[in-house]
């Protein structure tokens, strides 16, 4: 749990966000964006990137819903969540 991940509303999240997660030990990272779906620019994900972690967009219902599955699975997995 990181409640310190970040204080940006969805349009001011920056690479520094990303760099952050692209630290924990998790294979895949799930963006919850609020109650609609919203995609980063790609210049924000370069740090996931560069470690090769997976990360998968949706809302934040559906990350929670995911982050539970693939947990009980046993995977690795991290929940990035906005609420604005």
């Amino acid at each position: 749990l990181l409640p310190e991940w970040t204080h940006a509303a969805f349009d001011t999240l920056s690479v520094a966000d990303f760099e952050i997660l692209a630290a924990l030990d998790s294979e895949i990272i799930l963006l919850g964006t609020g109650n609609q779906i919203r995609f980063p620019h790609p210049e924000l994900l370069r740090p996931l990137m560069q470690v090769r972690k997976g990360i998968e967009v949706m809302d934040i219902q559906a990350a929670c819903r995911t982050y539970n599955v693939l947990i009980g699975e046993g995977r690795k997995a991290a929940a990035a969540l906005i609420f604005s």
